[in-house]
């Protein structure tokens, strides 16, 4: 009598539970912010060489003959003895079937002391609930979560975005982790609807106090698209395969992602104006002059491109060849016989764009809408030192410049449209890692709240939109590089600038011309005597003087600063001394407090 195929792997299945054939493998989760491993996600497979060896096809038969408590049982046994040289600080992650999770026998075998036997803390066991039996009752449910989560175990719900039902489980069980499917990660640097959704669940994420985890990352642009969004945690082939040990990333890795985060963060505050072309630089190989139609036809096809830069022995870029326009040429009568076996500098666009890699994303779409009709969605090379470096599209370009400006315009000041305190403290940090020569302007608007109470906040608010425009206009012969503008919030500003050069004018220039201007902010009774009565932050009127400015200057010429704290607490200092001079003024931090001072 012949088996059928379903008595073998109930056979092939119920062996493997007795003999105790599950093989534990680790899988580490990433921190994509600096690359070390926060914990390990616990996969099991069949036994090795078998039918079942397939994790997929294991519990497919496992629920099929209602053997999948044993099946996960026996996984998480040998989960957690497996699990006994874990480093102490790491996190386990444990897949979990809701059918399961309310059984008896589940709440039994994880007891802490269990656990504790076997060098585990429960704080660090993370419950992956996945979705291989429907949830009967969303309410009980998460209220056996919940008594799961008091004991300090933590909950993980997978594959969040596959579905309805999946986003159904979210919102019932409020988890502390969010697994992305690997289907929204797949691709997603070449496809922006599946980053919005991701910067959808991240601010999600982010308002309720959940960690985000991608899955499935197999790529190197996966990777730096999902650092560009934010996605906190990683997992996946690329960074590293699931192995019986419990692995660390390659330093190599981990560099990338430590770099790639700190060119993220340049972003914060750089715009269109400030962002350089060679942060979408695609390398793409060229061709010489004088390589053979035929063989650029063929490059075409294996490397799926869409153009091909032309550069000669030295690596100068000569031309451009577009593939709809090279067979366009070969489409015309003749075309093939006529050129497949000449070279392709007869074919090629000899004034193609080409720009330098620290070129501003603002001026190379400006040079990429210039040019005519015909050639506006052509490729755009970019170079280093005058020699071919690789080239941008103008998807990438407008795709960047977009995102650049939202995250930029998140940040910004809402009255005078300037950086905000975010971004302010993001710029300042970058000065003091550079370690190069770099000034800081601290501005404030001496007896501000006064003329407020008086004349009212619409008044104020002029003022300070008129302040922000008389610091612009005083920076504008400055290279956008370098300098920064920044609105700290009320009557407070901030200048930052990468060098000591022309501090001084800067300042003397601002406080001339805030003076001359803020007398149009008075009427002519208070202009007449100099100053307005408003009532102090005793209780008691005042007479105020008009309103001046106040200028801390702040540099590290004298050495370098440890945190943005200990500029501020220079520049706090500074601007006291400032105040007490009942007068516009600057004070460089670097001389003596007596020089420097402007009257009204």
């Amino acid at each position: 009598m012949s088996i059928s195929d379903d008595e073998i792997y109930y056979l092939e299945l119920k062996n493997m539970l007795a003999a105790k054939e599950v093989h534990t493998h680790f899988q580490p989760i990433v921190s994509l912010t600096d690359g070390h491993v926060i914990g390990y996600e616990a996969l099991s497979r069949g036994k090795i060489g078998s039918i079942l060896e397939n994790p997929d096809t294991m519990f497919e038969i496992a629920h099929k003959y209602n053997m999948t408590w044993e099946l996960e049982l026996l996984c998480r046994i040998k989960a957690v003895n497996n699990a006994q040289t874990m480093p102490s600080e790491k996190k386990l992650f444990l897949n979990v079937d809701p059918g399961v999770i309310k059984d008896e026998n589940f709440k039994r075998g994880f007891t802490q002391d269990f656990l504790l036997n076997n060098n585990i803390d429960p704080n660090n066991i993370i419950f992956e609930i996945t979705e291989k039996t429907a949830i009967e009752d969303y309410k009980t449910f998460r209220m056996l979560l919940e008594n799961y989560v008091e004991q300090g175990y933590k909950i993980a719900i997978d594959d969040t975005g596959a579905g309805y039902s999946g986003l159904k489980l979210l919102a019932e069980t409020h988890p502390q982790y969010i697994k992305i499917d690997m289907d929204l990660i797949r691709n997603i640097d070449k496809d922006s609807f599946k980053q919005s959704l991701l910067i959808s669940f991240l601010d999600f994420s982010q308002v309720t106090n959940m960690k985000i985890i991608a899955e499935g990352i197999e790529t190197l642009d996966e990777l730096n698209t999902l650092i560009n969004i934010g996605i906190p945690y990683g997992q996946g082939f690329y960074l590293h395969k699931p192995c019986k040990k419990f692995a660390e990333l390659p330093q190599s890795l981990k560099e990338h992602i430590a770099n790639a985060n700190r060119r993220k963060s340049s972003k914060y505050f750089n715009n269109s104006e400030t962002e350089i072309v060679g942060n979408i630089i695609r390398y793409d190989s060229s061709i010489l002059p004088d390589t053979l139609c035929k063989d650029v036809k063929e490059k075409f096809e294996d490397d799926n491109l869409q153009g091909i830069a032309v550069v000669n022995k030295n690596q100068e870029p000569l031309g451009l060849i577009m593939k709809s326009k090279f067979n366009e040429r070969l489409a015309t009568q003749y075309g093939v016989a006529i050129y497949m076996n000449r070279p392709i500098k007869l074919l090629m666009d000899k004034n193609a764009l080409i720009v330098d890699y620290n070129d501003s994303l603002s001026m190379v779409s400006r040079a990429a809408m210039a040019r005519k009709e015909e050639n506006i969605y052509d490729y755009i090379i970019i170079t280093k030192d005058n020699k071919y470096c690789g080239i941008t599209t103008v998807k990438r370009l407008l795709e960047q410049t977009t995102n650049i400006e939202l995250i930029y315009a998140r940040h910004l000041n809402p009255l005078t449209g300037l950086p905000g305190n975010i971004l302010i403290e993001k710029k300042i940090k970058e000065l003091i890692d550079s370690e190069g020569d770099f000034s800081v302007l601290y501005l404030d608007l001496n007896d501000f709240k006064a003329y407020n109470d008086i004349y009212g906040f619409e008044s104020g608010d002029d003022i300070l939109k008129h302040t922000a425009k008389i610091i612009e206009e005083n920076l504008s012969d400055v290279p956008s590089r370098d300098r920064f503008l920044g609105h700290i919030g009320g009557d407070d500003f901030i200048v930052c600038l990468n060098s000591f050069q022309r501090t001084e004018e800067i300042c003397s220039n601002i406080i001339k011309n805030f003076d001359e201007a803020i007398t149009h902010y008075y009427n002519e009774k208070d202009l007449a005597k100099g100053f307005i009565t408003a009532i102090n932050r005793y209780g008691v009127l005042e007479n105020f003087p008009l309103m001046s400015v106040s200028i801390a200057v702040i540099t590290n010429k004298g050495g370098q600063f440890m945190n943005s704290h200990e500029i501020s607490e220079l520049a706090a200092q500074i601007k006291k001394k400032c105040k007490s001079m009942k007068k516009s003024c600057y004070i460089n931090a670097d001389k003596d407090i007596s020089c420097n001072m402007t009257n009204i």
